[in-house]
């Protein structure tokens, strides 16, 4: 029996249909049963509740032979890092209560620093509330910046003929598709080939900037031109709010962007077979001009 959290999210979704499709019996974990609905229809086992209750944590992760671990974003909590807090340490106390014994955990690139990266910050505490656990191998798997991010600026190249965030436009960095994402931890989850508190990091096909990736976008959504713009971090912050973020959750993301400008993560990697994954950003271009042309 394999666990999973968020399992309605991108990379949750892709693991209960992987895992299942494999035949392993999977139990899918979230906030409402109607969106568990899907996988029940598949034969699936669901449990449905507030991930801030280690009680109910605890019952779902029991009799599991491992678990997938994840903080669930929440973009309209006022005070983030305190939510995050909060499910951090009721699903480190749910692994402890359960007897779980393999637990791979969905954290980031820049989860190693100990500040300076918005909402990856809580990734850094959660990786250290796990490795306290005794008895219980945990794999911390670490990915880059996931290109499904990217679809953020349908609406505004929509509405705008442009896409634009505080990033610079001009800085590579590795990005993934969410599906490579869930493809490796699903590996992990079968082979269970890790022991102790370990790492692994995964780092897409290669280095991008926003420049190439919105030109890329730009071709295949019959817009050649489409051109890439970086915002100040001022206006950048008033953007997200205006989106619908909330403004503590907005001001972590803005300094996340400026983590990423500084080469404090996802910059400049060293790249191995281990930690390269196949999903490049032409091919992503293809699911960014389906949602792109179908709104």
């Amino acid at each position: 029996m394999f666990v999973i959290t968020g399992a309605t999210g991108n990379i949750g979704s892709k693991l209960v249909d992987d895992l299942h499709s494999r035949g392993h019996k999977v139990r899918a974990v979230g906030r409402s049963k109607d969106r568990l609905q899907r996988f029940i229809d598949k034969g699936a086992e669901a449990a449905a509740g507030d991930l801030a209750d280690s009680g109910f944590l605890a019952k779902a992760f029991s009799n599991a032979d491992a678990v997938f671990a994840m903080i669930p974003p929440n973009y309209a909590v006022k005070d983030f890092r305190a939510y995050q807090n909060e499910i951090g340490a009721s699903t480190a106390e749910a692994i402890r209560k359960s007897g779980v014994k393999h637990v791979v955990n969905l954290s980031s690139q820049g989860a190693n620093l100990p500040d300076r990266t918005g909402p990856i910050k809580g990734l850094h505490d959660q990786e250290e509330r796990l490795n306290k656990l005794d008895n219980v191998n945990v794999l911390h798997v670490r990915p880059t910046y996931f290109m499904e991010n990217l679809l953020m600026y349908v609406p505004m190249i929509k509405n705008m003929d442009m896409a634009g965030s505080a990033v610079s436009g001009g800085v590579k960095f590795a990005m993934i598709a969410t599906k490579d994402i869930a493809k490796f931890i699903a590996e992990r989850l079968v082979k269970r080939d890790f022991s102790g508190k370990s790492v692994r990091d995964i780092l897409g096909q290669r280095d991008v900037s926003m420049n190439e990736a919105i030109q890329i976008f730009g071709k295949k959504i019959n817009k050649p031109g489409l051109k890439y713009v970086q915002f100040s971090y001022e206006d950048a912050e008033k953007g997200l709010i205006g989106a619908g973020l909330s403004e503590d959750l907005s001001r972590l993301y803005v300094e996340m962007s400026r983590a990423l400008n500084e080469g404090l993560f996802a910059v400049n990697l060293t790249r191995t077979p281990e930690n390269t994954t196949e999903t490049s950003i032409e091919e992503f271009a293809d699911v960014f001009a389906k949602i792109y042309l179908s709104g």
